[in-house]
């Protein structure tokens, strides 16, 4: 069968490389786009090829496999199936206007929807969009060949949830792969597409012009953040690949030339031996490029840094989330402010190049000195670089739950939209209010960096400038402080809408 793969974007985490930009630019009409890959797609093509299919992949992010091209390729060479995988509720929306785009061109060919919304909603989304035939729940690897096996024969695919008449099927549940080495490598050179490494989420900062790529090399999370989706869709679980496997497809990416890898695993750093073996696989084969990954602040991984830096490990992202343990309480981290200011302070004491903090603002129950109380935490801290974005809430967290039980959200109403908390619950700061402040404690972060800490400050600046024109990184230093008028409104609950609330006209800063 000939089966089309598409990764439907969300806009605003993908942009294409700054004009100008110093450095080598390829000659073979490749396009060049800060983003992480399509990993997921990538994964499932060369299984689909063993089965015997043929795959094309798409990834909307390049300006020829928009909506209207992808629909002209399905007229002009009409698959037998298109499988649509899209991250969030952000992206749901332009996710049915494609699909109806491709109903229309072609009305009999198959369309399956998968990826974390799309399997948490998937009774949802089949009554709501009719252009889409069924939703593949869970992990694909072995889902979609079966479904390709089973397509006069839906409901013997373990799974799937599926559209008989007027009536939405629930299949079976597919238990979760536990022989992740099981699978082929992914199919990282068939989309014409040089992705490019940057900051974290929507900081349009380049680090390098370095071939690079993402890896995933475990699975899930055993802990209960109250704003995560991750242990619903994992089931709490965390599997991993193991260090030989990884290592081996390590030396493949060596081989193509990749001189840049970041792992994507929610928590990488949970198993000590493992990380061991991987590092000296690296070590011991002499492979050349530099990796990053991300982990939790109380991992027992500590005394494998050393290591890992030894292994060219250049950048290591924890999840901070709060300078004060009330709000750390809150958010469900069951972490503690020393063993945050300890890891970051060992990760650098290892020799690790570039430490990142992620935290979280605008959350239930924070106060305005709560707010402000992160910023000097993360001044006090060894960071090298850093992010404030207001917290948010979707669908199958915890925090989702909560709301629903509080009478905020209706989640009948409600399940195809994602909120800033800010905008919604009155236990948290107007967004207004958190802007004001985030504007604030970044003003005083920046000074203290520059005062208390002028080398650190000067070699990411260094780092910046190496790819960057002086202009670009002013501008990205500014924004935090740019206020902005939104092109649309927020979402809103429908209880809101119905007493006639209205979000706010107004942002300030980052769109986060």
């Amino acid at each position: 069968m000939k089966v089309f793969l598409v990764d439907v974007r969300d806009e605003n985490f993908y942009r294409p490389l700054p004009k100008g930009l110093a450095g080598p630019r390829p000659d073979d009409g490749r396009l060049q786009i800060m983003a992480f890959p399509p990993l997921g797609i990538q994964v499932l093509a060369p299984i689909l090829r063993q089965h015997g299919h043929q795959v094309r992949m798409f990834d909307t992010c390049h300006p020829l496999m928009k909506a209207s091209c992808i629909a002209q390729a399905v007229k002009d060479e009409p698959p037998d199936v298109v499988a649509l995988s899209f991250l969030s509720a952000t992206i749901y929306p332009t996710v049915k206007d494609l699909a109806r785009r491709l109903r229309s061109e072609a009305p009999a060919i198959p369309i399956i929807a998968g990826g974390p919304f799309a399997s948490m909603s998937p009774d949802h989304i089949l009554r709501d969009c009719p252009y889409i035939d069924c939703i593949g729940v869970g992990e694909g690897e072995e889902l979609l060949p079966d479904y390709l096996d089973h397509l006069d024969d839906p409901g013997a695919v373990a799974g799937l949830v599926w559209r008989r008449g007027d009536e939405v099927v629930r299949n079976a549940a597919r238990p979760l792969i536990q022989d992740l080495d099981q699978f082929p490598y992914p199919d990282r050179t068939s989309l014409p597409i040089d992705y490019i490494e940057s900051l974290p989420l929507d900081v349009p900062a380049v680090l390098s012009l370095d071939k690079f790529c993402t890896m995933q090399t475990t699975r899930g999370c055993p802990f209960s953040c109250i704003y995560c989706d991750i242990p619903a869709l994992s089931g709490g679980k965390w599997r991993y690949r193991s260090a030989a496997h990884v290592v081996g497809e390590m030396q493949q990416l060596h081989d193509q030339g990749y001189r840049s890898i970041y792992l994507t695993d929610d928590h990488f750093l949970l198993n000590r031996q493992r990380i061991n073996d991987i590092c000296r696989g690296i070590i011991d084969r002499k492979l050349e490029f530099t990796w990053g990954c991300e982990g939790r602040v109380d991992s027992g991984a500590a005394d494998q840094l050393p290591i890992m830096k030894q292994a060219n490990c250049t950048n290591l992202a924890f999840g901070v989330e709060s300078g004060t343990q009330k709000m750390l309480d809150r958010l469900g981290k069951r972490q503690d402010l020393a063993q945050i200011e300890r890891a970051v302070s060992q990760a650098k004491q290892a020799g690790i190049a570039r430490v990142h903090g992620f935290f979280v603002i605008g959350c239930p129950d924070e106060t305005a000195a709560d707010t402000l109380e992160s910023f000097r935490f993360a001044a006090r801290l060894k960071l090298d670089t850093f992010g404030f974005n207001r917290l948010c809430v979707y669908r199958g967290t915890p925090l989702w739950k909560e709301y629903v039980a509080r009478g905020i959200i209706d989640d009948a109403r409600d399940w195809h939209k994602w909120f800033k908390c800010s905008d919604i619950d009155p236990t948290t700061l107007p967004s207004e209010v958190v802007n004001r402040l985030r504007m604030r404690g970044y003003a005083m972060l920046f000074a203290r960096r520059v005062i208390q800490r002028p080398l650190q400050t000067y070699r990411l600046i260094r780092t910046f400038s190496r790819h960057m024109k002086m202009t670009d990184i002013v501008k990205m230093l500014y924004s935090p402080f740019r206020r902005r008028t939104l092109t649309r409104k927020p979402e809103l609950p429908g209880r809101m809408i119905d007493a006639g609330q209205e979000a706010p006209n107004r942002d300030t800063g980052s769109n986060s």
